[in-house]
C-alpha cells in the first residue's frame, strides 16, 4: 500500500481543526501532519513538513487563506491547495481559482466533501473543483464578462489542441505577442490562471465540447 496523503490543516479555530483531523484520521489514505492558526504559521509548518495537501480556512486573524495559497503556489506546482470557508460567494470561488486553489469547499458542506476535495488536489493540483463553480460561471457568463470574441474563441479552439502561443500566430498570421494578448484576454475573462484551467471552465460553460489535450 502507498503512503497516505499528508494533509496541513490551517483554521484560526481550534475545535474547527480538531474536527477536520478527526474527519482526516478515519480515511486510511490521508494523514493530518501538521495544523496551523494563521498565515504565518501555516507558511512555517508548509516548509517543516512539506505536506502534500493544504486545507485553509479563507478568513485567518494575520491575513487570508488566499495569501497561504499564493504563496505556496510560487515555490510549488504539485502541492493540492483547498480553501475551506464559510463565505463561498461567486467572488470568493473566482478569486480562489485565481490564487491557484485545487478546491472550494463551503464550511456548510458535508466533511466528505472536503475529504473528496483533498484527494482531487493530491492527485490535480492545478486544476480546480467546486460544487458551486458552474453555477458562479452561468452567472458571470450572463453578466457577459465571459463572452469571448469570435478571434478570441479560434484562439482557445487552438489552446484545447495543444498550441503554444508561437504556433497559434503562425496558424492565425498574426504575431506572438498578439496571441499571448488573446491567450491573457482568454483567462481574465474565464477567470483562469493557466491553459488547464482555461479549458476546464470552457467546457463547463459550454465554450468547447471536448479538448483533446489540457497540458498548462
Amino acid at each position: 500500500m502507498s503512503n497516505p496523503t499528508s494533509v496541513l490543516l490551517v483554521d484560526d479555530h481550534q475545535l474547527i481543526r480538531d474536527g477536520l483531523a478527526g474527519v482526516f484520521d478515519l480515511e486510511d489514505d490521508m494523514t493530518v501532519v501538521g495544523v496551523a492558526g494563521s498565515v504565518a504559521e501555516a507558511l512555517a509548518k508548509y516548509d517543516e513538513l512539506e505536506p502534500s495537501v493544504v486545507v485553509a480556512d479563507l478568513q485567518l486573524q494575520d491575513g487570508t487563506g488566499l495569501d497561504i495559497i499564493r504563496a505556496i503556489r510560487r515555490k510549488s506546482q504539485t502541492t493540492g491547495l483547498v480553501v475551506l470557508t464559510m463565505h463561498s460567494g461567486d467572488e470568493q470561488i473566482f478569486a480562489a481559482m485565481e490564487a491557484g486553489a485545487s478546491g472550494f469547499v463551503g464550511k456548510d458542506a458535508p466533511s466528505g466533501e472536503v475529504v473528496k476535495a483533498a484527494r482531487h488536489s493530491a492527485v490535480s493540483p492545478r486544476s480546480f473543483v467546486c460544487a458551486g463553480l458552474v453555477g458562479a460561471m452561468m452567472r458571470r457568463t450572463a453578466a457577459g464578462s465571459t463572452k469571448l470574441s469570435e478571434r478570441e474563441h479560434e484562439v482557445l479552439l487552438l489552446l484545447a489542441d495543444g498550441l503554444g502561443a508561437t504556433a497559434i500566430g503562425e496558424k492565425l498570421f498574426m504575431s506572438e505577442s498578439t496571441a499571448k494578448s488573446h491567450i491573457a484576454r482568454i483567462y481574465q475573462k474565464l477567470g483562469a490562471s493557466n491553459r488547464a484551467q482555461a479549458l476546464v471552465t470552457a467546457m463547463r460553460i459550454g465554450l468547447l465540447s471536448s479538448v483533446r489535450q489540457t497540458n498548462p
